[in-house]
């Protein structure tokens, strides 16, 4: 290998250089060039913007991978494709394999059985939320999380080399500031040397030469210092201003990452939705068929517990004739519907409702209102009661409190 001597002790002196420049500023012994209040407050945001973006990237992360231990070996093979550039096989996430246990022990119990055919309809909703999920984290990783990551590796990097360079251009720079200084220094000295009266008898004429010839040697190093100094201070000037350019850059950045953080919020509520779709109509499916497994989910309600079994307490098939006259064969006479003395309970309103018809009742979120069921409705829904207005609530808006 062919070693450049010459610019290898160059490099070493001006670490050397540096190094001391550097020492002296930290005890304080030699000046420091002070950059402007502007360029501070850039440096300051841009450093303020890289700490809180790589905690985001760090916990969105987390939120869309919860359990990276389970993953190690998942995560090694997906390094191993992306450095070979080929694409990851695809493999079910944590729902998706939910369901598919589901659906197979089902089968291991029997379809026909309450507990395997609730199985299949729980196992098929599962399914279905880990591809709502799955593709969830396909969009934020695409939209969110690729440009805070190309942030961190591409334009941050890039920044903090040429905040490096700026440092390194400074210390030069002072260490010239410094080197002039202590040349003309000795160059006054040695010029109050050379104006003394000789004095002959105790001194050589000879060290009056010496004198004089040292002044000029000083002067020489005046000038030389002070073309030292005046490239530095322009290999500073522009490295500034390179550096400065790419830190007001950084209201650029915040503007995208502002588009990315609202197709995230886009896509989680999308995912969300989905979610609530999906559970709701598991939640229609399985009301349905508990009327024929818990015949009693409603045991607060006596009505309901009697319509339900198709047994009143003295053994009566029939149903009760208050109970009876409430209800139509078609349609629920909401008006005709009285509470019973006993089964009423409290509830919560979830989410805003409108009511389609007049036999409906509209909801606001958080009041409290009165529910009671009757025979005959559907289990999807309650009679709900507020002061004198009354009228059918869904069972899904509401959370039951006592």
């Amino acid at each position: 290998m062919d070693f450049n001597v010459k610019k290898l002790a160059s490099d070493a002196g001006v670490f050397f250089t540096r190094a001391v420049q550097f020492t002296g500023e930290k005890f304080g012994q030699v000046e420091k060039t002070e950059l402007d209040a502007h360029f501070e407050n850039l440096l300051s945001r841009a450093d303020s913007t890289k700490n809180w973006t790589e905690k985001i990237f760090r916990q969105t992360e987390v939120l869309l991978q919860p359990n990276p231990i389970d993953h190690t070996g998942a995560r090694i093979e997906e390094f191993l494709y992306e450095k070979l550039d080929r694409t990851v096989p695809s493999r079910p996430n944590n729902g998706e394999l939910l369901g598919h246990y589901m659906q197979d022990a089902a089968k291991d119990f029997g379809p026909g059985t309450p507990y395997g055919s609730t199985l299949i309809k729980v196992g098929d909703c599962e399914r279905r939320l880990g591809g709502a999920q799955r593709e969830f984290l396909q969009t934020s990783a695409i939209s969110f999380l690729a440009p805070l990551r190309n942030f961190l590796e591409g334009d941050w990097r890039t920044i903090s080399k040429e905040r490096r360079l700026l440092e390194n251009r400074r210390l030069d720079l002072d260490s010239s500031k410094a080197r002039l200084k202590k040349a003309k220094l000795a160059e006054s000295k040695a010029a109050c040397e050379g104006e003394a009266v000789p004095d002959f008898q105790e001194t050589r004429p000879r060290n009056y030469v010496l004198s004089a010839s040292a002044s000029a040697l000083w002067s020489e190093e005046v000038d030389k210092a002070a073309h030292e100094l005046r490239v530095a201070q322009t290999e500073f000037d522009r490295q500034a201003e390179v550096t400065r350019l790419l830190l007001e850059g950084i209201s650029s950045t915040h503007v995208n990452h502002l588009r990315c953080l609202h197709e995230f919020v886009e896509a989680q509520t999308a995912y969300y939705k989905q979610c609530y779709l999906h559970m709701q109509d598991l939640q229609k499916e399985l009301g349905s068929s508990n009327g024929d497994v818990f015949p009693n989910a409603f045991a607060g309600n006596p009505g309901l517990s009697m319509a339900s079994s198709g047994s009143s307490p003295q053994g009566n098939a029939t149903l009760p004739q208050d109970a009876a006259s409430a209800v139509e064969t078609d349609t629920l006479k909401i008006e005709e519907v009285q509470a019973p003395a006993t089964g009423t309970r409290k509830a919560k309103v979830l989410y805003d409702y409108d009511a389609a018809d007049t036999s409906e009742l509209s909801l606001l979120a958080d009041e409290l209102i009165t529910v009671y069921t009757v025979p005959g409705m559907d289990s999807d829904w309650l009679v709900g009661e507020r002061g004198n207005q009354k009228g059918r609530v869904p069972v899904t808006y509401l959370e039951l409190l006592s």
